[in-house]
């Protein structure tokens, strides 16, 4: 169990609202503000920084549990991460060290939490993959949310390499590489999807298409 005398950190896992519910839950009876996004703000941050400078006189935790957090928003929280108000301490959560700028992890101690990440199951083949299938699948995952589209990516790559044995070319590894850093930019998810899984197609089919 956390002890309720933890500092200012950030924490790296799989499971980011469960890991916040537990800091919720642990750190009582002392005062916990917690933020929970899928993508932190600008907004965000400033809703974090007017918390933190409310006067407290016992240890007041604000935790910023999030899948992505913004890069406007983290230079907003430079200041209150370095120079925290008295009684204030933060904690930061989220799914990878690589979201935050390295302005952030210097002024933050990172805690690595390991834990077994479960890849989706896949109901499609990549070595017999036709149009049908491919039209199928980008209208199932067209919608995804940001790190959802990265999960099914990697869940594609895994089922590939390991759930059917295939060697991948130079021009589908390049593909998923270029997948995840589209992902990243916000580029629509059916359109990533549809550039990632043509590179599997028959060349008749890809012709075609």
């Amino acid at each position: 169990m956390r002890s309720p005398e933890v500092r200012s950190h950030i924490l790296i896992c799989n499971k980011v609202e469960e890991e916040l519910r537990a800091y919720e839950e642990q750190l009582r009876p002392l005062r916990v503000v917690s933020f929970l996004r899928d993508d932190f703000k600008i907004e965000d941050a400033r809703a974090a920084i007017a918390e933190a400078y409310i006067s407290e006189e016992r240890t007041k935790y604000i935790i910023l549990a999030a899948r992505q957090f913004n890069i406007v928003s983290q230079n907003a929280l430079l200041k209150a991460l370095e120079e925290p108000p008295k009684h204030i301490e933060f904690i930061l959560i989220a799914p990878s060290k690589s979201l935050f700028l390295p302005t952030i992890r210097s002024r933050l101690p990172l805690i690595k939490k390991e834990s077994k990440k479960s890849l989706q199951t896949l109901n499609l083949s990549l070595r017999h993959f036709d149009l049908a299938q491919l039209f199928d699948f980008i209208k199932a995952h067209e919608r995804l949310k940001k790190h959802e589209a990265k999960e099914l990516i990697e869940a594609l790559y895994y089922h590939g390499s390991v759930n059917e044995s295939l060697v991948y070319s130079l021009k589908q590894l390049e593909a998923y590489e270029r997948a995840f850093r589209l992902i990243e930019l916000n580029a629509r998810v059916g359109t990533v999807l549809t550039m990632l899984l043509m590179t599997f197609l028959p060349k008749r089919d890809n012709a075609a298409y």
